[in-house]
């Protein structure tokens, strides 16, 4: 029985899905169900129950829950002790965030972390903001700058750095939409919109509509919220967006901010799994984002 063993199994368990797992522990299909077998044998009780659809836990699985998360906590503490050498913390972050965030939030702190601990090696990758809490909760990444969601997992932690606010934009010189609005019962119902697909700003968009008693006409619904700038800009309708988005984008001066009723902000901050806590290398950047954004 080995470390990567158990954190196969440990993964399993919470995924419930060969697919997230084999995804996220980097094996093939067959390969997963190798270590399964494999665990299984030294145990010498089945440890799942496996049909097309789904992935249920025995007891003996359930039994070796408890010991196997000693051990994997018991090992990520010594490796975490043996990377500090010469008072040098060493090892590798791999760390999620949407591209505006990228150049928004992260360098600031990337900054001030470097700094700090110059030998860890950091894996950045960046995609629809949207997607950060599955690749926490998946194991796809150690952390990632995620907006607060409604219900955060008792089992993530996750520490503040900003609030972002949202506004509703419209292209500059498309006097159709301006002249709708500014009328004294606007149609909403004809003016297109431009909505983030998923995530906490379009949950904060649906709760807008629904306070405003609006149903939108949806134009587009778009997978990250850079793309829903550029649309504005070139008049495909009317947008909701991060106000950090809309900051940065190249074609900030080909949109305009509507002065109608506000859509509350969200929070921003870093997320990862509460068992990673105890990771130097994490608590390192934690620390470090505490004192940055203060």
């Amino acid at each position: 029985m080995n470390i990567k063993l158990l954190q196969t199994f440990l993964h399993l368990c919470e995924s419930h899905s060969f697919t997230q797992t084999s995804k996220a522990m980097h094996l093939s299909p067959s390969a997963l169900s190798r270590q399964v077998q494999k665990l299984e044998d030294e145990i010498g009780h089945p440890l799942f129950i496996r049909d097309n659809r789904s992935v249920e836990l025995t007891t003996a699985a359930k039994q070796l829950i408890p010991v196997a998360l000693n051990i994997c906590s018991e090992w990520s503490g010594y490796k975490a002790s043996s990377n500090i050498v010469n008072n040098t913390l060493k090892g590798q972050l791999n760390l999620f965030c949407s591209v505006t965030a990228s150049y928004s939030h992260l360098p600031q702190l990337l900054n001030d972390f470097k700094v700090n601990y110059p030998h860890i090696d950091i894996k950045l990758s960046t995609g629809d903001p949207a997607q950060a809490i599955d690749k926490i909760e998946s194991s796809e990444v150690d952390i990632a700058i995620s907006a607060l969601p409604e219900k955060l997992s008792n089992k993530l932690a996750f520490e503040i750095i900003s609030e972002i606010p949202l506004s509703i934009i419209a292209p500059i010189g498309n006097n159709h939409f301006i002249s709708e609005i500014n009328k004294e019962t606007t149609n909403w119902k004809s003016l297109p919109f431009i909505l983030p697909e998923s995530g906490t700003a379009r949950n904060r968009a649906n709760q807008w509509f629904k306070d405003q008693k609006i149903k939108p006409t949806i134009y587009a619904q778009v997978s990250g919220h850079e793309a829903i700038v550029s649309m504005v800009a070139l008049g495909c309708g009317i947008g909701i967006a991060p106000d950090v988005v809309i900051n940065n984008s190249p074609v900030k001066d080909k949109v305009q901010r509507l002065n109608i009723s506000p859509i509350a902000p969200f929070k921003l901050g870093l997320c990862c799994k509460k068992s990673k806590l105890n990771d130097s290398v994490i608590q390192a950047l934690w620390q470090v984002a505490e004192n940055t954004f203060i």
